[in-house]
């Protein structure tokens, strides 16, 4: 009894708990229309933010939060896409059979008006890569059927005819795309299907062709090889002729340039001759302008030693005027004479010279310095000296 009690409480609470997880996930459920907070969109993405059921605003990557009626945001890949589309029998202009592979890159808008003006209409295939991929596919079968029905056969298969089909694909498929606001990026064509009959048919005409051809590729050989004999025997003649113009021409020019030559020679020996000449007249004129300077130079020094003789005559004829004049003075002024040759005996002896005075015969007596002992003459310009029979110190 005690167990069934236990078990009973033990359930009851585990319905409770059942309960509350369910209340609980309701709330946020019911909650989670009234806000987001931090959602990311990745950096290959772009956000598109909703308010009341209505697109807000379509955001680049980064982090959002919001508070309010029916809030949510909701995000669109940048990424490409892959697919790849075949479809096996494609009727040509020519009526043949055909098959294509085609492949590429679908890529959905990156256009804020874009998808905020088709996001109601294309959604899904914003958010699903398989509805994308069913969408193109469907597209690009149908421009395959446009640009093969277009073209023949060669133009479909043959050399660079793949490139100019892959183009008109590439073209007529984003042009389709355009409505969805989807772009086609790297779209190929790796492949045309050829069923085996198609295939040993146009094998066989590839190697009827190829026979044909080598057939006029042998005339054509045949052809060239008998111009190209043609040509070189004319090429021998033709050269042989060359070779004695060139003779010819290169005598001719050796003799020019040796007539050139010697015409050059005489042109430097006429020149050497002028400048010879030229040097010549140059050194005769050189010498006379010599000569002239010289000649002037021995005149005016001539000049200048009359003149420095009549000046030194001058000088002297003053000098002896003055002589002569101060003769004639002296003689009638002996007095005068006199004292010049006193002031000229005066102005002989300096302050530290000593003159003794003795009589004729009578050796002089020295007298020292020292007291008491005074000069008795007088050496100071324009004063007679005192008559003393001492000595002076």
């Amino acid at each position: 009894m005690e167990n069934a009690t236990n078990r009973l409480s033990s359930l009851r609470w585990l319905a409770y708990l059942v309960l509350a997880g369910v209340i609980i996930l309701f709330l946020f459920s019911f909650l989670g229309q009234f806000f987001y907070f931090l959602e990311r969109v990745e950096e290959d993405q772009i956000g598109v933010k909703f308010r009341s059921g209505r697109i807000e605003e379509v955001v680049n990557p980064g982090v959002y939060s919001a508070f309010g009626l029916y809030v949510d945001v909701q995000t669109i890949s940048r990424n490409g896409v892959p697919f790849q589309v075949e479809d096996p029998e494609i009727i040509t202009k020519d009526k043949q059979r055909i098959g294509l592979v085609v492949s590429g890159d679908v890529f959905r808008p990156t256009d804020f008006d874009i998808v905020r003006n088709k996001w109601s209409e294309y959604r899904s295939i914003y958010q699903n890569d398989v509805l994308a991929q069913e969408r193109v596919a469907q597209l690009a079968r149908q421009s395959m059927k446009v640009c093969v029905g277009d073209r023949t056969f060669d133009d479909n298969i043959i050399g660079t005819a793949r490139d100019a089909l892959r183009a008109c694909i590439d073209e007529e498929v984003n042009k389709l795309a355009e409505e969805f606001g989807l772009s086609i990026r790297n779209l190929v064509v790796p492949e045309v299907i050829l069923s085996p009959e198609v295939q040993t048919a146009l094998d066989a005409i590839v190697q009827s062709r190829l026979l044909t051809e080598k057939a006029a590729q042998d005339e054509l050989r045949q052809r060239a090889e008998a111009r190209s004999e043609q040509a070189r025997q004319e090429g021998e003649i033709i050269v042989e002729q060359s070779r004695i113009q060139e003779q010819a021409r290169q005598e001719t020019q050796l003799a020019q340039l040796e007539q050139q030559r010697l015409q050059a020679q005489l042109a430097v020996i006429d020149a050497e001759r002028a400048n010879d000449l030229a040097r010549l007249e140059t050194e005769r004129q050189t010498i006379e302008a010599q000569k002239t300077n010289e000649l002037l130079a021995a005149e005016r020094q001539i000049e200048i030693n009359a003149a420095a003789a009549d000046a030194a005559a001058a000088r002297a004829r003053g000098t002896l005027a003055v002589d002569a004049a101060l003769a004639e003075l002296y003689s009638r002024n002996p007095e005068l004479l006199q004292l010049r040759i006193i002031e000229a005996n005066a102005s002989a002896l300096n302050p530290t010279d000593k003159v003794i005075f003795s009589p004729e015969g009578v050796a002089p007596t020295i007298v020292l310095p020292g007291p008491g002992i005074v000069p008795t003459v007088d050496t100071t310009p324009n004063q007679a000296p005192a008559a003393d029979t001492g000595a002076d110190n």
